[in-house]
């Protein structure tokens, strides 16, 4: 076995294989650049090489800087976790030059399958369906409008070598593919260092299930069920799960026995994932081998009880598979929530800054729930404009679907971060919808069910009535602990009243507390009464409750008489105060914001890429105003009306904040 391996890689994927090794006995090796000096990997590996500046193509994705590292560190052998370098297969071939092993697949395997172009080749010669599209390569923005009018819209336009939704567009007209194909180009240099383009049909109406492949160099191989990720935005998969709620068995045994024949027949070997696009029909459809591990795979791990970091690294050391077919078998069900650095209330754009407070869900491993967080990143930490926007990879496991999912719901509800925009309440929404309770998804469900973008939810009668009154219940807490501080008491310690309006989400709630030393009843007006127990004191940012035998979590954090409450997606203020209190708050008018609609401001921090109007120009409905690149991905602002432009404040080539104003209008 090896005694040191590096990890070509860095954030919680670095940390990931950095457990694996561990667990193994063998030495880890991190590379980082300036941006990544103080990362959770750097600190978690046993060793660390400076190998370059912030971005990635002069540091992650350089070869000679990592082969560099490998030789001052003397590993034996590289994990390259996902993305970067891992479908190179000029970095495979100077590990094999240099005797190091590669963690991963052989280097033809990586080229005939890791390039989307020739893997649909070799699944077409190999009779498997594959979505109609052109595979040949595309020179400029105008043949890939003639293409796309050919296949007929809507169309993919895809990075050869992309991944991680990197380098990806929908068209639906000739406008849209010549822009799209330029992003997808200019994305896919940067992410990838291969500009190749191709373009495929859209298949409307899909799911996106994935099949997992281990194979060894022995001639053995085995799958390891499915993975359901059509839950996407932008193509980016943001919850998956395992098994897929759709699939039969019957489907399930034709579409992994397809994947291991297309994985022998090129020699692959190590763990990777063949993506189908299954219609409703359980028709399904190759659509590209990825040639690593998958982000998503722990929860394959979960169903499975396979490590797979820890069987790739024991086919690289030439070892047999120890698993047959017949040994796999799916326990339970396993769901995993992407956390995000993006602000789901500014249409998901990228947000940076300091994770001020980071306090995941403690982690749980039992025989009935289980909750693992993935992450790398730390309280106090940057996350930089640089990289991927991913905090964290939340995942639950249950002995079944419905179980799973209210796990993950109650994972998120107590999942704090602060300081940056992040995803969560829109992973909180997602796990309360009844579409996706049902498994009634497609890879349309986020465009289709949250058309104008995402504002946060309402919470249902029962459970609104439930954070009246633990809300009630605190704030009497908090007013106890309020009145006992030193100056506010006399000779007998102020009264607490026992009646209270509750405001939230547009509705009041008369109610009366009864408290006792273990907890209290709050009665509201019209007859309900709800029992509240909970530990919670003043000053604590997540509340752990017991209402009428059911828990509830919610983060809190205090305003002028009450809270602002977090959970399962919603984020509300709750007032609570006395009846005379709430009948003059009623009389006070509403706050408006300023009126920017004569602006346009840029909406996440970032570098302007270009900007494609003069002052003076007059601009109409959707005209492309100016290009905006955060975290690898390129953003088109467009015009929401006709108008002039009357100033312009940035140039190409400038850093912005969030917020700050890029051109005005007249």
């Amino acid at each position: 076995m090896f005694n040191k391996i590096l990890i070509a890689n860095r954030g919680e994927i670095a940390c990931r294989v950095i457990k694996t090794a561990r667990k193994m006995g063998i030495e880890t090796v991190a590379i980082y650049s300036d941006a990544d000096r103080n990362a959770l990997h750097v600190e978690m590996a046993d060793e660390a090489v400076h190998i370059g500046p912030p971005p990635a193509n002069q540091s992650y994705i350089v070869i000679d800087k990592v082969m560099d590292a490998i030789r001052q560190s003397g590993a034996q052998a590289v994990h390259p976790g996902y993305g970067f370098l891992s479908e190179n297969p000029d970095f495979a071939d100077a590990l094999e030059t240099a005797g190091v092993a590669f963690i991963g697949p052989p280097k033809g395997a990586i080229i005939s399958m890791g390039d989307k172009i020739t893997s649909k080749k070799i699944a077409q010669e190999a009779g498997v369906a594959t979505v109609p599209g052109y595979m040949g390569l595309i020179a400029d923005a105008d043949e890939a409008v003639k293409i796309s009018g050919e296949i007929g819209y809507p169309v993919m336009i895809k990075a050869s070598a992309g991944g991680g939704g990197k380098g990806m567009r929908i068209a639906n007209t000739d406008q849209e593919a010549r822009e799209g194909f330029q992003s997808s180009k200019n994305e896919a240099a940067k992410s990838f260092g291969d500009d190749r383009i191709f373009i495929e049909k859209f298949i409307t109406q899909p799911r996106h299930i994935e099949i997992q492949v281990l194979c060894d160099a022995h001639g053995n191989g085995v799958y390891l069920g499915e993975r359901e990720c059509s839950i996407q935005r932008r193509n980016q998969k943001v919850i998956e799960e395992a098994p897929s709620p759709f699939l039969d068995a019957a489907t399930r045994k034709a579409m992994g026995e397809q994947a291991l024949s297309l994985a022998m027949a090129v020699g692959y070997t190590s763990a990777g994932t063949v993506e189908f696009i299954v219609d409703g029909a359980r028709k399904f459809y190759f659509l590209e081998m990825n040639t690593r591990l998958q982000v998503e795979h722990p929860v394959t791990e979960l169903i499975t009880g396979v490590d797979l970091v820890e069987q790739m690294i024991r086919v690289a050391n030439g070892e047999k598979l120890t698993i047959t077919q017949a040994d796999v078998k799916l326990n339970g069900w396993a769901i995993e929530s992407r956390l995000y650095a993006e602000d789901p209330y500014r249409e998901f754009l990228p947000s940076i800054g300091r994770l001020t407070r980071y306090r995941p869900p403690a982690e749980v491993a039992s025989d009935t729930h289980a909750v693992r967080n993935d992450t790398g990143v730390f309280e106090g930490g940057e996350i930089s404009m640089f990289y991927d926007p991913m905090i964290a990879k939340l995942c639950t496991w249950a002995p079944d679907r419905a179980r799973a999912i209210e796990e993950m719901s109650r994972a998120l509800d107590g999942f704090e971060v602060e300081g940056i925009g992040h995803n969560l309440p829109f992973l909180s929404a997602v796990m309360e919808h009844p579409k996706f309770v049902s498994g009634d998804i497609t890879t349309a469900f986020i465009a289709e069910e949250y058309p104008d973008g995402f504002s946060g939810v309402d919470l249902a009668d029962d459970l609104l009535l439930r954070v009246a009154a633990a809300s009630a219940a605190m704030y009497r807490v908090a007013e106890i602990r309020r009145t006992r501080v030193s100056g506010r008491m006399d000779n007998h310690e102020r009264k607490i009243g026992t009646v209270w309006v509750v405001s939230a989400q547009g509705r009041d709630f008369k109610v009366t507390i009864d408290a006792d030393k273990d907890g209290a009843l709050v009665r509201f007006d019209g007859g309900a009464t709800l029992r509240v127990e909970a530990d919670w004191v003043p000053g604590q940012s997540l509340a752990r409750l017991n209402v009428d035998g059911t828990p509830l979590v919610m983060k809190v954090a205090k305003v002028p008489n009450g809270f602002r409450v977090r959970l399962r997606g919603a984020d509300l203020k709750v007032l609570v105060r006395t009846p005379r209190q709430a009948e003059l708050g009623a009389l006070m008018p509403e706050k408006t914001a300023p009126d920017t609609s004569n602006m346009l401001l840029c909406p996440m921090p970032g570098l302007i890429v270009s900007v494609d109007v003069q002052v003076g120009d007059k601009v109409q409905n959707g005209q492309v105003l100016c290009t905006v690149e955060a975290m690898k991905m390129e953003n088109i602002l467009r015009a929401e009306k006709a108008a002039v432009i009357s100033k312009i404040n940035v140039a190409a080539g400038d850093s912005l904040a969030v917020d700050e104003v890029i051109m005005e209008f007249e």
